[in-house]
């Protein structure tokens, strides 16, 4: 599992494998009119291969944006024995007496509406005969993937 990233990593890593205006992500901010969306723009984007995503229970922040966006883009099927982790919310730290606090600025949903927070995001499907951490993805991918 990806334990995170900042939310432009995601966004970017999406938009490798998406066509042009495929919606990846709404951040929807503390005021009603505060939305804002970003989308592909298809530049070099690899929109062929099959693509197949494993996850776990600590697939999170940016690693849940990518795999979100490109499986409700129907774009790659997400295979894993668990939910995400379901950290659908955009923090910033700021500093306070010597330590620091999370503050949430904002929070995200994806493509078709989906608030992670707290639920994340259902695999597709299961691997065959489950998978552990320390497999390797052609053992957690085997007969769901024809693999050479």
């Amino acid at each position: 599992g990806n334990v995170g990233g900042y939310m432009p990593a995601g966004v970017d890593a999406a938009k490798l494998f998406l066509p042009t205006r495929s919606h990846i992500i709404a951040e929807i901010g503390p005021s009603p009119n505060s939305i804002k969306t970003y989308d592909a723009d298809g530049i070099g984007a690899e929109t062929k291969l099959p693509l197949y995503l494993l996850v776990d229970k600590r697939t999170a922040s940016a690693a849940e944006i990518f795999a979100a966006a490109l499986q409700d883009n129907q774009r790659a099927m997400v295979v894993g024995t668990s939910n995400t982790f379901g950290k659908g919310r955009i923090q910033n730290v700021q500093p306070l007496n010597g330590s620091g606090v999370a503050v949430t600025r904002a929070r995200y949903v994806t493509p078709k509406g989906r608030d992670l927070h707290g639920v994340g995001i259902v695999p597709n499907r299961e691997p065959v005969g489950g998978c552990e951490m320390k497999d390797d993805a052609r053992v957690c991918l085997k007969d769901i993937v024809d693999m050479y």
